[in-house]
């Protein structure tokens, strides 16, 4: 069975209450030594996240501006704020026990974030975290050898890896080039995200021949 977060999570769920200050963010940061918390409702429920980056925006927001973006007087508004409830960053992303370590993994790559609440399905309260070096640890499996199974995986679809740029670092697979045929494109990929320590795969494939292109109908 995959290894899931319940395996590698933390018991003590480094969370705030909407009414907590800005003092009281930047005390449980150091305290936990930690670049986020959870925003939690009466319920104990994920509401958002305060990270560094919002709070950050108190000391570097200018001022409002005319015609400004949405996302920017959205950090206006954050740096206005002086509760959690009114700085944090909503939705929050969580996970729980039962999440596969490498669905957790991927979801910090791709929401950049660094840990993620995690929650009792049954009631959705916070009942822990699970930080990226959590997860890392989990993903110890040497690049060479993910190169390796990722270069057997290419052979096995008919795909030359001197058509292939591959580079992994941290789990992240990054792949450039071609393959022989449009619809190798994605089950060549699915098979890559299920090599054995992968967390992501970013791509960047063309095609030699679409095999996928109907023609026209004669007329």
């Amino acid at each position: 069975m995959a290894t899931q977060v319940k395996d590698v999570m933390g018991k003590v769920a480094i969370a705030a209450r909407m009414d907590a200050s800005f003092a009281d963010l930047v005390d449980i940061m150091r305290r936990f030594k930690v670049g986020a918390v959870t925003v939690i409702d009466a319920d104990r429920r994920p509401v958002g996240v305060v990270s560094e980056d919002d709070m950050l925006l108190r000391e570097t927001d200018a001022g409002r501006r005319i015609f400004e973006s949405r996302r920017k007087r959205e950090e206006h508004r954050k740096a206005a704020g002086t509760t959690a409830g009114e700085i944090m960053t909503t939705p929050a992303i969580t996970v729980t026990g039962a999440t596969p370590v490498s669905d957790a993994a991927r979801l910090m790559h791709r929401n950049r974030i660094k840990q993620l609440p995690v929650i009792d399905p049954a009631t959705g309260r916070i009942i822990g975290s699970v930080h990226q070096g959590d997860l890392l640890r989990v993903f110890t499996r040497p690049a060479t050898d993910i190169r390796d199974e990722i270069e057997e995986t290419a052979e096995r679809f008919g795909v030359d890896m001197a058509q292939l740029r591959v580079a992994v670092e941290e789990g992240v697979v990054t792949l450039r080039g071609r393959v022989p045929r449009r619809s190798q494109v994605r089950p060549f990929l699915h098979a890559v995200r299920g090599v054995d320590g992968v967390v992501e795969v970013e791509a960047d494939l063309g095609f030699v021949v679409d095999d996928l292109l109907v023609p026209p109908p004669l007329l």
